[in-house]
């Protein structure tokens, strides 16, 4: 069986040590000849990276490590590019959090101002990312889960329509695996159908392979309990913050009660709801700067340290094993049908043909194929069409450096109350993304 080779562009990342274990735990599907980590941020990836390979030395010595800042090196015979990158790191995300709740308007990562900033630093960096891949490896693969996914995805159509990038989120590979603690099955017995956008959508068929509907017993838990589950079963989104979120899918439902929604439509259908219960002083950025960042780090100063892995100091991301699925569907041609972010081509089929959607796609060596989803309701189809209006506006303004276009973006959210809030947050965020943005005129 062949065996691959692999860059993770964002080597420095807190999720880089979960993904890095996990892929090691599966190398008997998906054999790896050669890992390196790559990041323009050397002194914070080093961290990372020594610790990863004192415990790869012991856990999978057949396997190449490196790790560098040189793109060359990175990108020089690699088959896939697994990217994760944050420009600017949480030091921005905690203003793109922050200067939104200045005004009481919502303050998140990727949903509202927050995700229409952090979009406009993220077109750059991938583009530079996809650059590098196709000077030095062009036949690469691009898994990309970085964030913004929706607003990256229609960057990449615009400026990288032919470029072999899948742009992909484990949001719905989450709530799915909920669902699966709440009807008893396991994950791959379930067959899903969803549309919408990235973090902008709805299922609206949920069964397992032998046929049995499991969209009642679910419309009634959720109804009830939104996406809680038992604690001790689920290791991902466990802060307190993600708790509310999860209970707030009840009352998402309630707007269509046919369709199970995706937990992100909070900050859409009840942006006030949000405001009111977040700290302005203290917001999700401030939650993993003090959680995830100190533990993997800290974990990763003890490795190093010690010079051994013996007490499992980093934990395998079980939730990301989505990115070994889309990988081996690539590399062995599997036509499993995963949920993935691509041109919609008629799969929703009263919808934007060229809009970038996240539907139930068949992937292959080719790339994802979506799955025709039918029609989808004036609701749905009303929101999602003024997120998409809102996305494309955000990559029309990095492309031509146009404030008018983003301010444009910013007052057609639905997270912002009127065009005079949104020219405040515009320029507030200006002010300190000069050196991420393309200077806007």
């Amino acid at each position: 069986m062949k065996k691959f080779s692999i860059v993770i562009a964002g080597g420095g990342s807190t999720y880089t040590p979960g993904i890095v274990m996990m892929l090691m735990d599966n190398l008997d599907r998906f054999p790896i000849r050669s890992l390196k980590l790559y990041d323009n941020d050397g002194e914070r990836q080093e961290i990372i990276a020594k610790a990863l390979e004192i415990v790869m030395k012991k856990k999978t010595p057949d396997v190449e490590f490196r790790y560098t800042t040189d793109p060359e090196e990175a990108f020089t015979d690699v088959d896939f590019c697994m990217a994760h990158i944050r420009v600017g790191k949480y030091a921005m995300r905690e203003l793109d959090e922050k200067i939104p709740m200045k005004y009481h308007v919502v303050g998140q990562e990727t949903c509202g101002p927050g995700g229409i900033a952090y979009g406009m630093r993220s077109i750059g960096g991938m583009m530079e990312l996809i650059d590098f891949m196709e000077t030095y490896s062009p036949d690469c693969w691009m898994l990309n889960y970085s964030n913004p996914a929706s607003i990256v995805a229609e960057a990449c159509r615009v400026l990288k329509p032919h470029s072999k990038i899948i742009n992909i989120c484990d949001m719905p590979v989450g709530t799915k695996r909920r669902m699966s603690y709440i009807v008893g099955r396991d994950p791959k017995d379930m067959e899903v159908k969803y549309f919408g956008l990235n973090h902008f959508g709805w299922w609206t068929s949920v069964k397992a392979k032998d046929g049995t509907d499991l969209m009642p017993e679910l419309l009634d838990y959720v109804s009830r309990n939104g996406y809680l589950t038992d604690k001790s079963v689920e290791t991902q989104h466990m802060d307190e913050s993600w708790q509310q979120t999860h209970k707030k899918a009840a009352d998402l439902l309630k707007l269509d009660p046919n369709f199970l929604p995706n937990t992100y439509l909070k900050y859409y259908l009840y942006p006030d709801y949000v405001v009111e219960h977040t700290n302005p002083d203290h917001t999700r950025a401030n939650e993993v700067i003090e959680g995830r960042e100190k533990e993997v780090f800290g974990a990763a100063r003890t490795i190093i340290q010690a010079g051994n892995a013996n007490g499992g100091e980093f934990n395998i991301d079980n939730h990301a094993s989505f990115i070994v699925d889309l990988a081996c569907a690539i590399a062995f041609n599997t036509k499993e049908e995963m949920l993935c972010i691509v041109e919609n081509k008629g799969a929703i089929s009263n919808f934007d043909a060229t809009a970038m959607v996240e539907v139930p796609c068949l992937v292959g060596n080719s790339g994802p194929e979506p799955l025709c989803q039918g029609n989808i309701p004036t609701f749905e189809k009303g929101l999602m069409e003024e997120q998409l209006a809102v996305e494309r506006l955000v990559v029309e303004a990095w492309v031509e450096g146009s404030y008018l276009k983003l301010w444009q973006a910013l007052t057609l959210s639905k997270t912002v109350p009127s065009a005079a809030v949104a020219k405040q947050i515009l320029d507030d965020f200006i002010d300190v993304n000069k050196e991420y943005w393309p200077q806007l005129t």
